[in-house]
């Protein structure tokens, strides 16, 4: 459903290091810089990108929004969430589990990165 997500980011060295250890967690390579500064991690599901913010305003994360990015196992929802922990991401709401979904069961994790953004690694399981 989604070509890409971009956030703002004031330090993109942190971000770079909090998001290349998070996304590689979970199978993604690391992200490559353009030439205006921007890190842009890419996929077959879609692209994730970090920028400051082109008004010269300071970044701030969205109030009430999450970005959940795609696990292929409990694993790596694991994985994912202590990567970030160790590079500058904040535990937020319930330890990494199961959680009941609309249609399935989840195993999922949340973080808030260096930023703010809430962030949530997300496993569909299989029933």
């Amino acid at each position: 459903m989604f070509n890409h997500v971009m956030v703002g980011c004031d330090d993109l060295e942190a971000g770079k290091a909090f998001y290349d250890a998070t996304l590689t967690a979970l199978g993604f390579d690391p992200g490559v810089v353009d030439d205006k500064g921007r890190v842009f991690w890419l996929s077959k599901f879609g692209t994730f990108g970090i920028t400051k913010p082109i008004n010269g305003e300071p970044a701030t994360f969205a109030n009430g929004g999450t970005i959940g990015f795609r696990a292929e196992s409990e694993d790596a929802v694991n994985a994912w969430h202590e990567a970030g922990k160790a590079n500058g991401g904040i535990e937020i709401e319930d330890p990494p589990g199961i959680r009941t979904g609309v249609t399935r069961k989840l195993y999922l994790a949340y973080l808030r990165d260096p930023a703010g953004n809430k962030l949530c690694a997300v496993y569909r399981m299989k029933d």
